[in-house]
């Protein structure tokens, strides 16, 4: 046998087994490719059904639901917002803006506070701030409701604002707790030897540190306030303080309900959530992926 012969026995095994695993890789592409188309179909055809149907009429949505608006008109869109989608949008912006900086900001400085200041019990304190996790809204309903009475809160804008921001603190702090264990401890001993306070520390050098999981929490609080039904049904009866998910049940009428018009509310009370996602979708993946991963 030849040299150049053996050399071909030996090749061919080897660009045999090559091939084969180009073909399985070609399969395992098609299939994550499938998955994942199948994964947008899922979550952008509702949507896409939603838009859809606030341009019929109720007949048209009733007649045939999955079919192609016959005009393409914005008059449900301009009903939904003159009947008090409006009102219910600013109460829901205004109750979750305040909600958020307040949650954010105090649940940071408890979480700067739990790993980067020496404190008695310091394992106590993180167990009992994270042990609210454990509490479940539904459990302390009625008692909440006697006490913001008492307190004159209640069917207020501070009740909601209140609420949202004490049950997600627990939440919110084990987040940011966990992407502050993992930097390092010199950048403070650094910023102390040059004479910063624990406020200098914390505002101008920690935070700018932990700014992607500060942008996952935000977005994980917007999330959670602007869509929260039961709190915002149970302590708002007025409709100058119900937000989006309260109001929006209004627009339907145990006589008649204008489903297209219901329909464009919602794609309303949608759009600002999807194009902040949007707009923050690297640093949410990024904070997570850095934070509660390590």
């Amino acid at each position: 046998m030849s040299t150049e012969t053996a050399v071909l026995l030996a090749v061919r095994p080897e660009r045999s087994r090559i091939g084969k695993l180009g073909f399985l890789g070609i399969i395992g592409r098609i299939f994550v490719w499938s998955l994942l188309i199948g994964l947008v179909v899922i979550v952008l055809y509702p949507l896409l059904w939603m838009v859809f149907n606030g341009f019929k009429t109720n007949a048209q949505l009733f007649g045939n639901p999955f079919a192609l608006p016959q005009q393409w008109s914005w008059e449900n869109y301009v009903k939904a917002w003159n009947r008090g989608v409006s009102n219910y949008l600013m109460t829901s912006v205004l109750v979750t803006i305040t909600s958020t900086i307040t949650t954010v900001f105090v649940s940071a400085w408890a979480a700067y506070g739990l790993t980067r200041v020496k404190i008695p019990f310091n394992a106590l304190w993180t167990g009992v701030i994270l042990g609210g996790l454990m509490l479940a809204p539904t459990v302390a309903l009625v008692p909440l409701v006697k006490m913001f009475q008492a307190m004159g809160l209640y069917n207020t804008f501070w009740a909601l604002m209140i609420l949202y921001t004490a049950f997600r603190i627990p939440f919110t702090t084990f987040l940011i707790r966990s992407y502050m264990v993992d930097l390092p401890s010199e950048v403070d001993e650094a910023a102390q030897i040059d004479g910063a306070s624990r406020w200098t520390t914390f505002w101008r050098i920690v935070l700018p540190m932990c700014r992607p999981i500060l942008v996952s929490t935000v977005l994980l609080h917007v999330l959670f306030a602007w869509n929260e039904y039961l709190f915002a049904m149970v302590f708002t009866s007025g409709t100058g303080v119900q937000p989006l998910p309260v109001g929006l049940t209004s627009l339907m009428s145990k006589h008649g309900t204008d489903y297209p018009v219901v329909f464009a509310g919602m794609v309303i009370a949608a759009v600002p959530v999807i194009v902040l996602f949007l707009a923050c979708q690297r640093y949410f993946v990024k904070g997570l992926a850095d934070g509660v991963g390590k």
